[in-house]
């Protein structure tokens, strides 16, 4: 990928990257992490994360340092004066740290005055970057909205130099809890069933997921977090109880490890799917209004499943019809985790 070069006058000791959010987000931009340490081996690497997704990094050789901020907490307009009080200590701190190069990766305002408090003297972010964060850099990379989100942070690299063509999803590595151990034991082979997703409109029906779950020839696992812990009863119940509920009642380790031991998953639109494909785990992925080239699982590893509605993609978090989903069939999703469960590994 040829992209304009960005000339650095030293080699950088100390480098920051701003890439709070989402979780699939960041799972995209794990292949930059990689590429980053390869072009700068001796410099030390720190991260801007949302609180709530940390764990996606906690514990990364990687990564020296992460800066944990409550950008949820910031929305809310009834603590302006703590979150002016948060934002501008955070300001002093990164500050105070001198870093050589901050990249934004997120690519909104919040990220853009982050990366603009450090006063580095090399501050990189996206030329379509959005909310006027581009006045935070002083260099520009044309990312490019239409490539899958992967091969768009891995532009930031080329842009300093280096040319990665073996791409790596270093994943952290954090000892597998009793409580996953003891399940994987007792069900054997499964498949992971991801339900939920931030949008509404990104949400197959649970009764779909359920009639796939009583289908198929091994056990299922619905993962999610506490707000999805009603779809996933729904689903275990549905499925005559061959569906496993677990929404809830993981941590991110928890989430990796059962992902990791799983045969395959099934998954709207959401983070856990690009764990999965970024750990070699097959996904038959189900997409509606968002398009899958941008941020569909990456990798051929996997299977993505779409309509042909006219309105899709949309990229809506409300729509009363939701056709797009509802025209995505059962049986066209077990026919995927069929084609995929009798390929060779």
């Amino acid at each position: 990928m040829r992209v304009k070069k960005i000339n650095i006058n030293n080699i950088p000791r100390k480098i920051m990257v701003v890439k709070p959010s989402s979780l699939g987000d960041v799972v995209h931009s794990l292949p930059f992490l990689s590429a980053l340490h390869e072009c700068f081996p001796f410099a030390k690497i720190d991260w801007v994360i949302a609180r709530g997704i940390e764990g996606m990094l906690e514990g990364n050789p990687l990564i020296n340092k992460l800066w944990i901020i409550d950008k949820d907490k910031w929305k809310n307009v009834g603590r302006i004066p703590g979150t002016i009080s948060e934002l501008g200590r955070l300001a002093r701190a990164v500050k105070a740290e001198k870093y050589d190069i901050v990249i934004d990766l997120q690519g909104l305002m919040r990220s853009g005055l982050i990366t603009k408090a450090t006063c580095a003297p090399v501050r990189i972010g996206f030329a379509e970057a959005r909310e006027g964060s581009v006045l935070c850099y002083t260099h520009r990379v044309e990312g490019g909205r239409e490539l899958h989100a992967v091969d768009r942070y891995l532009k930031v690299v080329s842009a300093l130099g280096y040319d990665e063509s073996n791409i790596r999803f270093p994943l952290p590595l954090v000892r597998e809890s009793e409580k996953i151990a003891e399940l994987k034991s007792k069900i054997g082979d499964y498949a992971v069933i991801v339900a939920g997703a931030r949008w509404n409109t990104k949400k197959w029906p649970a009764e779909n997921f359920a009639q796939v779950a009583a289908s198929l020839d091994m056990a299922s696992v619905v993962v999610g977090s506490e707000s999805d812990r009603g779809i996933a009863m729904a689903i275990e119940k549905q499925s005559d109880n061959k569906a496993i509920s677990m929404a809830g009642e993981t941590d991110m380790s928890d989430l990796m490890w059962l992902i990791r031991g799983a045969k395959l998953m099934i998954s709207n639109d959401s983070g856990p799917m690009h764990i999965a494909a970024a750990g070699g785990i097959p996904v038959v992925a189900i997409f509606g209004p968002t398009n899958p080239g941008r941020t569909g699982p990456y990798g051929p590893n996997n299977m993505v499943l779409k309509t042909n509605a006219e309105c899709a993609p949309c990229y809506k978090r409300s729509c009363k019809d939701n056709r797009c989903m509802r025209d995505i069939t059962p049986d066209r999703v077990l026919e995927a985790v069929r084609a995929i469960v009798a390929r060779k590994p």
